[in-house]
């Protein structure tokens, strides 16, 4: 009875007493943080000479991390499942300028790849200093019209685990290098664009932990997470899961869901995140006025799930292509200007 009647108590003093309080600490916190950004502006991390691990390094993002990187002559590990695709990406990253590059193929969905090659990582060079997590698919489909939900389960075993499992083994390095952590997430943890209802849940869950972790190893370990929006990748080449959990390559599937969204180039992606992690920055959007939607997202949320269903659910007629977004993309002769060539014109390889 007691703690029900202090509940009742918080429940009306509460809200204007946290009210108050946010005015007096909301001014002098954002003036420190301006101040803050603007000296980052000026400082960022040498990482000549330094290791960095980047999963997910084949292709799309991945690869354009490693060649930023490489520019800036850091030693790379580099990880993906592709052997040949991963040599290429280290070859290249050799002529960019990187001194040293380690092409490790695993799978980052097994933990016990995830410590062969951290510790193939740390054994080769002697240290690790970046630890890029940035392996990921994509699951297209209405959560009710998945066949076999269980399918559908390497969407969390690499988005999720895929990070997890090299963080806790690269941990006990970076805390003796005082490294950093870089999460390649999604705006999808934020914005609940329909058919990504799995995807969404994998890239939220990522930020929630990465959020909960940096409290646990701040100040040794520094994390910055990326929340990229349409990046020009193999997912917006329209290669992801299907409602039966099998890999395809749809180009129509990913009208649908990009639809009049701008597609933003890897390289330029890349350029950010690594900048913004050199410099210590906690989060990285890219690009960058695509935080109006979180904003949109707290302030807004009934709207903003009526434009989705508008746009993503709605049919302009009986045929699924026919979806308002394509529509959309398609009669309006978007695509030639918001979409890059490469996710149009190359192939993608489904294995």
């Amino acid at each position: 009875m007691t703690m029900d009647f202090v509940n009742k108590i918080m429940n009306v003093a509460f809200p204007p007493a946290g009210l108050l309080f946010l005015s007096f600490i909301a001014p002098p916190y954002y003036f420190s943080k301006y101040i803050c950004s603007v000296f980052r502006r000026f400082t960022s991390e040498n990482v000549r000479g330094k290791v960095v691990l980047v999963t997910g390094a084949s292709s799309g993002i991945g690869e354009q991390i490693s060649y930023q990187y490489a520019k800036m002559g850091a030693s790379l590990a580099l990880v993906a499942r592709r052997e040949q695709s991963l040599n290429e990406v280290a070859d290249r990253a050799r002529q960019l300028g990187s001194p040293d590059v380690l092409a490790i193929p695993a799978d980052v969905s097994r933990a016990d790849e995830c410590k062969r090659f951290v510790d193939e990582t740390v054994d080769h060079f002697g240290r690790l200093d970046h630890l890029v997590n940035n392996a990921g698919i994509l699951c297209i489909s209405m959560f009710e019209e998945a066949t076999d939900i269980t399918t559908l389960s390497p969407v969390m075993d690499i988005n999720f685990w895929g990070a997890i499992y090299p963080t806790y083994h690269a941990l006990p390095h970076l805390k003796r290098s005082r490294g950093k952590i870089v999460v390649t997430a999604s705006s999808g943890s934020i914005l609940n664009l329909p058919r990504m209802s799995l995807y969404n849940a994998s890239k939220a869950a990522l930020v929630s932990f990465y959020e909960t972790l940096r409290i646990e190893v701040s100040p040794e370990i520094k994390i910055t997470i990326a929340t990229p929006a349409m990046i020009e990748s193999e997912i917006t080449k329209g290669k992801f899961l299907d409602r039966s959990g099998k890999m395809r390559v749809e180009q129509d599937a990913r009208d649908v869901e990009v639809g009049p969204v701008p597609v933003a180039y890897a390289e330029d992606c890349a350029k950010a995140i690594v900048c913004g992690a050199c410099r210590g920055k906690r989060c990285v959007t890219v690009p960058s006025w695509f935080r109006v939607f979180f904003l949109y997202r707290l302030l807004l949320p009934e709207f903003v799930e009526w434009c989705y269903r508008v746009f993503y659910i709605k049919r302009a007629s009986s045929s699924r292509s026919h979806l308002v977004s394509k529509v959309v993309l398609d009669t309006t002769g978007a695509k030639k200007v918001l979409f890059p060539e490469s996710i149009q014109k190359d192939e993608v390889k489904t294995d």
